[in-house]
């Protein structure tokens, strides 16, 4: 399921060092924010700063289905993902004074995901099984049973593994990012990069051998 499509703002977001106000309000997005997409990250998070509710909406519009699957993949449950989606783009909505433009904004947005969902498992301390939705209407009952019961499995599997070792699994495999993009995220360059993922990779073979999934 995607996250709904909603603005997370009323007003410009606190400028650094100021103090947080209330939760912003949500309400649909206006079509009309087509004009801001040849804009960058960074000039979309300075348009936020200075004012701008459009801009914000373009982010959202760009990161939530990334942010939602970052989010379902750490804690494998479809309603804890959507919640913990909108958490934090609220979040970052808040902190745009302290963004760094230097950076890429989805590193940042990344941090912030990250630490939400790490929290939420440490005050829940339990797993969910992933919920899904067929994509297909034309599938039968029994392609549909095969397919929750691969990703059930492929996300059991996901949880037993180390948390460095899921955080890049995800971000590789189910975000589709760059060695570089990932190594922006999580800090490290791009060699360290790869020596993890293929560290992380045989650990989540062996994972997968135990639960019954042919890890190959």
């Amino acid at each position: 399921m995607a996250w709904p499509r909603s603005s997370l703002l009323s007003k410009a977001p606190p400028a650094h060092g100021a103090a947080e106000g209330p939760s912003p309000p949500t309400h649909q997005l206006s079509a009309d924010c087509r004009v801001l997409k040849d804009e960058t990250d960074e000039a979309l998070a300075q348009g936020s700063v200075s004012g701008d509710p459009r801009a914000f909406e373009e982010l959202v519009t760009r990161y939530q289905r990334m942010v939602y699957t970052l989010a379902l993949r750490m804690v494998g449950n479809g309603e804890d993902a959507r919640e913990l989606t909108q958490t934090s783009f609220i979040k970052a909505w808040r902190g745009l004074g302290r963004f760094d433009s230097r950076r890429r904004f989805f590193s940042w947005l990344y941090r912030i995901t990250v630490h939400e969902c790490l929290n939420f498992r440490r005050q829940r301390r339990r797993f969910e099984a992933m919920e899904t939705e067929p994509e297909s209407p034309g599938r039968g009952p029994e392609e549909w049973a095969e397919e929750l019961e691969t990703e059930a499995r492929v996300q059991q599997a996901l949880n037993r593994v180390g948390e460095r070792d899921r955080q890049i699994l995800i971000l590789r495999h189910f975000l589709d990012l760059s060695y570089e993009a990932i190594g922006e995220a999580l800090r490290v360059p791009p060699k360290t990069v790869k020596s993890r993922l293929y560290d992380a990779r045989q650990r989540l073979r062996i994972e997968l051998e135990r639960i019954g999934v042919d890890g190959s």
